[in-house]
């Protein structure tokens, strides 16, 4: 008898055709009905998710044979992944899959932040030709603080090598991970000495609103803000506030507090005052949550998913 997978998100066509092939049952659920998931949930042994649905309590207590979960993409925080492992379910993700494209994504946004790209890109275009008001910042010889390194961390700091920065990592969950592209610190030292900080942790209680005006306080030096991990990790009024003050030199932003949860769409009805003086400031450079959304970790997402699972059967 196959092993049933029950696909609730899309994913790269090759996920699907590779687990059929290693002997998996694939069936693939269109549109958003929770209520339609939940009760075909006891007939799978396997699911693939990337944000469409919460894999909470209710939905895992339906999940009366699952085995594992597999989330095509990094972060977990759709799935109650303590009580996913009490039952015996194992948690997958494939932040191995998109950590090249978050690096290269992370460089661009600041390169073009530190550049003005997005202005003077607007400005030619209507006839504007400004030099000495667009004179560029050099990445040589500034102090890139990173917070959280592991997949994604890591990738910017590879990225960053030829740069002639001054690199360093702070990562509250790991120790002795300096290595050629960053020197291991302390927040002490990352507040003290940062030009530009660059966020890859992923959200849980610990990091929502982690970069707060008490935090962003605590920098000797004005600064520039890069969050390619989640939105709800930076209070975007104390961002503002801190931009408006010139605290804050600048920020790059691929996410933001105000997504919705499958990260397809801003949450309009909740767009506060403080959005628009977000979008209105050309201290800001945005984008729609694709820093790990290229052609390759499209395919490479799917793979490590795929490998994963076989590891779990031993095939």
């Amino acid at each position: 008898m196959k092993r049933k997978v029950l696909f609730i998100d899309t994913a790269h066509p090759w996920l699907g055709e590779a687990l059929e092939n290693a002997g998996f049952e694939c069936t693939w659920v269109p549109g958003n009905d929770r209520k339609e998931i939940l009760e075909m949930l006891p007939e799978f042994e396997g699911a693939i998710i990337r944000s469409k649905i919460k894999f909470d309590r209710e939905a895992l207590d339906k999940a009366s044979n699952l085995k594992f979960i597999g989330r095509v993409g990094a972060g977990m925080e759709n799935i109650d992944v303590d009580y996913a492992i009490s039952k015996g379910i194992v948690c997958l993700n494939a932040p191995e899959g998109n950590r090249d494209a978050v690096g290269e994504h992370a460089l661009g946004m600041l390169l073009a932040l530190l550049n003005h790209l997005i202005r003077v890109d607007k400005e030619v275009r209507n006839g504007i030709w400004i030099r000495e008001g667009n004179r560029g910042t050099e990445i040589n010889g500034k102090t890139v603080a990173i917070i959280g390194y592991g997949n994604m961390g890591s990738a910017f700091a590879e990225k960053l090598s030829g740069f002639g920065a001054n690199v360093i990592a702070y990562d509250k969950y790991i120790a002795g991970y300096s290595d050629l592209y960053i020197k291991e610190t302390l927040m002490k030292e990352v507040f003290a000495e940062a030009d530009i900080l660059s966020l890859h942790v992923p959200l849980t209680d610990e990091t929502r609103n982690l970069v707060n005006r008490e935090y962003l306080s605590k920098f000797r030096k004005p600064l520039y803000l890069i969050n390619t991990s989640r939105g709800q990790c930076v209070d975007t009024e104390a961002l503002m506030d801190f931009i408006g003050n010139g605290k804050v030199l600048g920020a790059a932003l691929d996410v933001l507090e105000y997504e919705k949860l499958s990260f397809e769409n801003l949450r309009i009805d909740e767009l506060p005052e403080t959005f628009r003086r977000l979008i209105q400031s050309e201290k800001v450079i945005l984008s729609p949550h694709i820093a790990g959304w290229t052609h390759e970790s499209n395919f490479k997402m799917a793979d490590v998913i795929v490998k994963k699972i076989k590891v779990i059967y031993g095939l």
